[in-house]
């Protein structure tokens, strides 16, 4: 897990973000619970997220990165190392 990268409230307001996107209750979502499979999300919502999520930490995500942000977990590594790439 590459969550190192950021701290603890970046990885809140980033399940903030996507739970908004999501439409889903925090309690609903853990950092493993797939964006798709367990909670409906389709390729529409993965792009609000990542937009939503360059907007806040006014970061670049390449879409390619999408395929990785299939849960909270992944959301958090990509936007730690676009962080950390200094995006």
């Amino acid at each position: 897990m590459t969550t190192s990268a950021i701290d603890a409230d970046a990885q809140a307001r980033i399940k903030e973000l996507v739970c908004d996107v999501l439409e889903l209750e925090e309690d609903e979502v853990s950092n493993e619970s797939l964006f798709k499979e367990d909670h409906g999300a389709d390729s529409l919502r993965a792009i609000e997220i990542l937009a939503g999520l360059e907007k806040e930490f006014k970061i670049t995500i390449d879409q390619t990165e999408l395929e990785r942000m299939v849960n909270l977990d992944g959301v958090y590594a990509v936007v730690g190392e676009a962080i950390a790439a200094g995006a």
